[in-house]
Parts: C-alpha cells; structure tokens; sequence
C-alpha cells in the first residue's frame, strides 16, 4: 500500500539535505535553506510535492513544538517579570505599527478597511524565526530577547481578535463584541487552569510518572500535556503556539523541565524544519520576477517601519539606542500568523490574488533575510551610534546615568585583595557638588542577575567597595529603592563606565548573558583601564579565546566550571580526602586557564605585570589569599617560625593587617589574627598549608 505523504516527507527531506548542504558550504543560514527548499518542491516551483496541506499540518506541530520547548525553558516567573514589557512595549509595537501602515495605506488611495486589515497583516512577526534564532545565538535572556519574546506573546494574543474583526473589513455581520468578551472569559480560565496546573496538578503526576522509570511513558506524558493545552486554546480561538507556550511554562514550574526539554530537542528540530518549508511552499516565484522593483521596494519599506516602531516601544521601555536597534531589527519581518490572516482576507475580498502573492512574497523573503539581520545587528548598531544623537536617545529615556544558587563565586580570589574598605551597599555618599563620589579602588559588577547578586552579596559581607551597572530600568529602580549602589546604563558605552569609575576600579565582573554585549563590555573596559583586572563569565569553551583577545584576565565558562563541580561531588561520594579534591580542582582550573591564556598573546599584553606576567613564566603557580584564624597553626609566630618558603615551597606576597598593607614581609613578621596573608605556589602546595591558617 503505499502512502503518499510518506513520498512527499521523503522528497522534502532528500531535497532539503542538498540545499541546506549548500548553503552550509556557502555560509548561508539554515532557515533560508528549508525556505528555498520549500520554493523549489512547492506547487509554485517544480511541484514535486502533492499533499500540500498534509505538510501545512505537520509544520503546524513544529511550531506548536518550537514554543513549547522555549516555554520550558522559561517559568512563570519570568513571565510575570515581563509583564510591563508585554503590555506596554507590545501594545506600542502593535497599535503604533497598525495606524503608520492605515495611514500610508489611505495616502495610497486604498479604502479604510482594507487600510486596517493591510495595519493587521504587517504588525505581526514571526515568532518561529526570531524565537529560534534567539535560542541559536544563546540571546534569550539578553535584553533584546527579553523584549523580543514580551512583543511576540502580545502579537500572539492580539492575533485572536484581529481575525474575528476580519469579517467587519467588508462589512460582514457578527457580534463582534459578544465573541471578544467570550473569548476574553475563556482566555482568563485558561490562565487560571495555567496556574493550578503548573503549582499542584502536572508536578504531582510527572512525579509519578517518573517513578516509573520508563523513558517511554515520560516522553509521551509529555507531548500529551503539550498538544492538549495547546489543542484546548485551539479550541476556544486562541492559537497553537500560545497554547504550546503555556504547556511549556507549566512543566518548567517542575524539577523535570530539563529531562523534558532533552527528550523533545530532535522532534521539535524536525517539525520546525518542515514548517519553514511550508511557508516557502507557498510563494509564486513568477509573481516574483515580474514584480522584483514593486517586492524589493516593499520589504524595504516594512522592515526599516517596523524596526523604527519596535525600537521606539524599546525606548519606551526605558533601554539605550543599542537594545533599540537589536530588538527593533530582530522583529522587522512579518510574521507567519499573517498567512493565517491573509487567507481570511482572501475569503472576504480583502487580497486580490496577484496583491496575494505580492504579500506572500515580500513575508518570505523578509523571513529569509531575518537571520542575516540579527546576525549584522552588532555591527549596524555600532555604526548608527556613531551619529550624533542626544544623550537621553543614546542612554535611554527612562532613566539617566545616575543611580537610582550556586555560582562561580569561589572563583573570585582577587576580591579578598581589595580589603575591608567601606562599602558603598548601604546607600550613596554625595561630594561637595552634590553628585555621587566614585569610591576609588573599587569592584564594578556588569549586570545584575543571579550571579551579579552573588557577586554583590559577597562583597558586602566583605566589606569591599563596589558599583553596578545594569539595563534593566526595573531592576535599577528597584534596587536603588533597597540602597544598592546601583546605575542604569549599558557598559559597553565608555561615558557609562567612566560615571562608575572605570579608570580608579581594580576589578570588574561581567556577568552579563549576551555574548556579544560582554565582548564589547571587555573591550571598552580594557581600552579605558589597561590595568584593570576584568572577569567575566560566559555559557560556552569557544567563547573563551575571543574574550581573552580583547582583554578579559579570567574567563570562567559555565561549562567549565559545571564539571568540575560535579566530579569534585563525585569525589566526595568515593570518599576522596577534601583537601586532595580542592588540590584537583584547583590544578584543573589552573591547567585548563593557563592554556587558554597562552592562546593569544595580545591578551597577555593587557594584563597587570603583579597579576597576570607570572603566569607566563610560572605557568604551574597560582595566587591565592588565606585569613590568620583566631588559634590557627601561625597565629603568634613569625614567617621564619612557620618557614613557609622551606618547608612547604610558598612565598608569602604581601600581608594585609587593618587598613595597613605590609609588602615583601621580613622572616620578623609575626602573624596576627585576622591578617590576610596574599601566597603564591603551586596549587598542591597551597593546599597543603591552608590548614596552619584554619
């Protein structure tokens, strides 16, 4: 018997391996591969493919499983941290978008309805696309992408009562405002059914689940919960892939969101490929090349109105020009609910079929060029910054550049170095011109997420100095509010880190989730302070060479450092002395930096000759500091006494007492409770002599 969507699959599949081999040769993104794969197989190329509409409804399931696997990786807090962004910054994306195209529409000659319908059709995006090249680019959690995804649900949402208006373009009948406020009802039990479940129904059975042990009946509990919730906002008019979201924000509230999200990777891989074909499907080419001037002069026009509009629902929010241009160019293209709506129009006379494939068209190709947009947003951003422009358009509306678990936190040594100086938590000090004093010396903490307030908390409690600097105005104004030292502001830019003393700091952490905006970030800092001790921390090894190259002294990757963490543990379940497993960990750390460091030798160049040229000749030492504890080995004694030099092969630095620093100590010095001592030796021998300070 044979089955033809089976041939179709494999037709589709066979030619998507040559085209996207191709375009991996050429460089060219994947998405514009599935898309000009779907060109050539589609009805409009050489129609290799008959069941157009059984591929349409296996692309849906992509997309349903594409916003599933992002929901779990969010939660439904950080849903509620966004809140301000989906309302305001959608809305403004949205409305604003909608009256710009009625408004050229009717300076066009076109009638009021199809004006608005036309308003409909290109303020909505794509959130297949943006959203997975997000996830690619590990973007999710930067600004942009936090005001990415807070626009693409709006869009999502808003999309409902734009189809039920459809009819009324034309005239058609209904009860528009009976349907909108039963939708309206249905929509808040959905959220309230969201809720119970996440909090008491799905962890409770996904446990019992997995007391099972069966992989089998895991993954498949799984999609059962996705397709139902995104099937149950199906039904009730809402889309599939705001349901596929919520299904996802649902299981990210339990401990099995990561086992969840491992198992469905290759399907949502798959689907999502398919329904990038579809949509290629769907474009006349010879519509294409009869129209090039009419097509190109259109994308030309929606992208550059709708990353103007979107930029300005950033600004709106309170971010500097950088994260204007990156989120409003990310969203410039149309999105694939506009096909849904474009159909309906099509239905009621709102599209005429060339005017139909005219829109198909330029959609398409705007999708197509989306991967090449994000990709050169960096880029194009530096150079739009480097227009004069005012301050507030440059630093961000909403505020000015005054203040207003588990990490890597042991991977900071050098803190202990700055002292017990004041710190600047418990408020702002003011100088005698009324603006705020830059304590000097200081540590300048870049961001203030999870490990931004670790990073904090530790100096606080150590006494230690030190500024944030961070985007969010939100955050800012909330943490101001609680007496953090804390600045709104985006660090690459050299004015915001000279406002927070870039050029008197000793150290700066970076710890920031945007890749690209911490290789930036370390480049200004370096070029304002070559002296300047910066650590910074990325998810993955390949970003390490490039951070040390523009002058980052300490890259901790998250990777990294994750490992070592669980074999320490692993270790410490075999019994494993403790001091031999931080030895481990320590020469690890130390062989593992020490080879990534001599990588490039202009990031050696930068380095502080205390801090970094030892390495260089002593690849095997390290520097660490150590507290004289009250009744420890050395307290009382002097440094010939503890012969720490001839018994043990360390060299004591220097010796912190108070406020005093005692440099190249004499064999004479006596060691006193509470001294910090600054050692150098290799990782073994500092190990071996912590315990004569505990």
């Amino acid at each position: 018997m044979q089955i033809p969507l089976l041939s179709d699959i494999v037709i589709i599949f066979a030619l998507a391996v040559g085209v996207l081999y191709g375009c991996h040769q050429l460089r060219i993104p994947a998405i514009v591969g599935f898309l000009l794969t779907g060109v050539l197989a589609g009805p409009h190329g050489f129609a290799l493919i008959g069941a157009v509409h059984e591929v349409e409804s296996l692309a849906e399931i992509g997309v349903v499983l594409l916003l599933f696997t992002i929901g779990l990786e969010f939660s439904m807090k950080n849903l509620w941290q966004l809140k301000r962004s989906v309302l305001l910054g959608g809305s403004f994306q949205v409305f604003v978008t909608l009256l710009a195209t009625f408004a050229i529409a009717r300076a066009l000659g076109e009638d009021t309805g199809r004006s608005i319908f036309l308003g409909f059709l290109v303020s909505l995006s794509s959130t297949a696309i943006v959203l997975k090249l997000l996830q690619e680019r590990a973007e999710m959690d930067s600004p942009q992408g936090k005001i990415n995804l807070a626009v693409l649900i709006f869009q999502d949402v808003v999309a409902v009562p734009m189809m039920l208006l459809v009819p009324l373009m034309k005239g058609g009948g209904g009860d528009f405002s009976g349907a909108f406020m039963m939708l309206f009802f249905k929509g808040i039990a959905i959220v309230v059914l969201a809720i119970v479940s996440a909090k008491w129904i799905v962890p409770h059975v996904l446990y019992q689940i997995a007391r099972t042990r069966s992989r089998e009946l895991f993954l498949l509990t799984v999609v059962v919960i996705c397709l139902s919730v995104a099937w149950l906002t199906s039904s009730i008019g809402l889309s599939l892939a705001l349901g596929a979201f919520l299904a996802g924000l649902i299981i990210s509230e339990s401990e099995y969101s990561y086992q969840a999200l491992s198992s469905l990777l290759p399907f949502r891989d798959l689907f999502t490929s398919i329904f990038f074909i579809s949509i290629g499907m769907l474009v006349d080419s010879r519509v294409l090349m009869d129209n090039p001037g009419v097509v190109a002069l259109i994308i030309v026009g929606v992208m550059l109105l709708k990353a103007i509009i979107a930029g300005g629902a950033t600004a709106l929010l309170g971010y500097p020009f950088r994260t204007m241009v990156l989120s409003g160019l990310a969203i410039s293209q149309i999105g694939e609910f506009s096909f849904i709506l474009s159909k309906a129009g099509v239905q009621h006379g709102l599209l005429s079929g060339n005017g139909y494939q005219i829109f198909l068209s330029v959609s398409v190709l705007s999708m197509a060029a989306t991967p090449f947009i994000i990709a050169k947003g960096t880029p194009i951003a530096a150079l739009l910054m480097r227009l004069p422009m005012p301050p507030k358009l440059q630093s961000g509306f909403h505020f000015h550049l005054a203040p207003s678990g588990h990490t890597w936190l042991h991977r900071l040594p050098l803190l202990s170095k700055l002292g017990r100086g004041r710190s600047t938590g418990g408020g702002e000090s003011l100088n005698g011109n009324g603006k705020e004093e830059v304590p000097g010396d200081h540590l300048l903490i870049v961001g203030y997420g999870l490990n931004g307030r670790n990073v904090a908390r530790a100096a606080r409690n150590a006494g230690i100095p030190y500024m944030i600097v961070e985007m969010n105005p939100v955050t800012v104004k909330k943490e101001k509010a609680r007496g953090e030292p804390i600045f709104y502001g985006d660090a690459s830019q050299e004015a915001v880190l000279e406002h927070v003393g870039v050029h008197h700091a000793r150290i700066m952490v970076v710890a920031i989730p945007d890749p690209v905006a911490t290789r930036m970030v370390v480049a200004t800092a370096r070029n304002l302070n070559p002296r300047l001790h910066i650590i910074t921390r990325t998810r993955f090894l390949p970003e390490m060479k490039p951070l040390y190259e523009l002058g980052a002294n300490e890259v901790i990757p998250e990777e990294f450092e994750t490992s070592v963490e669980i074999f320490t543990r692993v270790l410490s379940k075999y019994l494993i002395p403790r001091d031999e497993i931080e030895a481990f960990a320590a020469k690890v750390r130390s062989d593992g930096y020490g080879m990534l460091r001599s990588l490039s030798e202009e990031a050696t160049a930068f380095c502080s000759p205390s801090l970094c040229d030892y390495r260089l000749y002593l690849p095997d030492a390290e520097i660490c500091s150590l507290r004289v504890k009250e009744g420890s080995a050395v307290a009382g004694k002097s440094l010939a006494d503890v012969g720490l030099r001839k018994q043990y092969g360390v060299t004591m630095l220097s010796l912190r007492r108070d406020a005093e620093t005692i440099t190249n100590p004499g064999a004479e010095t006596i060691f006193a409770p509470g001294d910090i001592s600054v050692l150098v030796g290799s990782p073994e021998k500092l190990a071996e002599v912590k315990h004569l300070f505990e």
